[in-house]
């Protein structure tokens, strides 16, 4: 795509001025239906229209200020955040591909929680108050879980630790100290706590990357095509052995042999028969879809 998108070309206010103005009118721009989205989408995929582009930009802003919303808690400007998301919302929309079978917000809200989260990593300064693993962790986890600025009060002291797992005592001695100095978010040394840093509870997931997510959605599919078919190709009873011996739904036990050969009344060397063949049909069947 030749086309570069900038934020400059949508006539929206910008995330920097004032945030509840910003807010409001992205809330005023109407969303678009399936068939619009994917006209547009191939539209600009096709003719590379920019015009296309923009309605597929400015509908999805209020996702994104719904997701800079959640990264509150890390002290950053809430108008920032929404500018990386935005940055990460015009990067789904050059990529996305309307032939795919996903909804845009499906597929743009992993590059947009990836550009803020990238923007968190290379911004945010931690308080020290941490200086073992164990802290560090219970520090994130505290520090996602507080509502507000307020001090917490002894019921919910004892509700987060029970759900942290860790004393009320060890709560309150972190809360207190979360106030102070900053630490990099990064590791600074070689030493071994050093490399409990703040970002090894922050790393991304690279299995989540967008084009992978569908890639995997695309396989798990025409994996599932393949065995309803194989199956299919199966008369009655194979189909029925196979299913009920390899197929069972989780917390269920497959049968044995010599229950479904009591069903049958067959022997269970010819249920064993009758499954090798029926499993031998499947795997030809699954191996000529590749």
């Amino acid at each position: 795509m030749s086309q570069t998108l900038s934020l400059s070309q949508f006539p929206v206010p910008s995330a920097s001025g004032s945030i509840e103005a910003y807010i409001s009118a992205a809330n005023r721009v109407p969303m678009l239906s399936e068939a619009e989205e994917m006209a547009l989408a191939r539209r600009f995929r096709d003719e590379e229209d920019l015009d296309a582009a923009r309605q597929l930009v400015m509908s999805h802003l209020r996702l994104v200020i719904a997701i800079a919303r959640g990264y509150l808690g890390y002290g950053l400007p809430h108008a920032d955040l929404i500018q990386e998301g935005n940055i990460g919302l015009m990067k789904a929309v050059k990529r996305f591909d309307p032939d795919r079978g996903v909804r845009l917000v499906s597929f743009a809200m992993h590059w947009i929680k990836a550009e803020i989260h990238e923007y968190v990593l290379k911004n945010w300064r931690l308080v020290k108050i941490a200086t073992t693993k164990a802290q560090r962790k219970l520090f994130f986890n505290l520090r996602s879980m507080k509502q507000g600025l307020t001090t917490l009060g002894p019921e919910e002291v004892k509700a987060m630790a029970k759900t942290l797992g860790v004393k009320p005592e060890e709560v309150v001695e972190m809360e207190t100290r979360m106030t102070g100095g900053d630490v990099a978010l990064e590791p600074t040394s070689d030493d071994e706590e050093e490399r409990f840093a703040p970002i090894a509870y922050l790393a991304t997931d690279s299995s989540a990357e967008p084009s992978a997510m569908l890639e995997r959605k695309e396989y798990d599919r025409l994996q599932d095509e393949g065995l309803r078919g194989a199956l299919a190709m199966l008369d009655e009873r194979s189909r029925t052995i196979v299913q009920r011996r390899w197929l069972v739904a989780d917390g269920e036990e497959a049968a044995t042999l010599h229950e479904l050969a009591a069903e049958y009344g067959v022997s269970a060397e010819r249920i064993r028969q009758i499954e090798v063949k029926a499993l031998q049909k499947m795997k030809g069947s699954l191996a000529a879809m590749h």
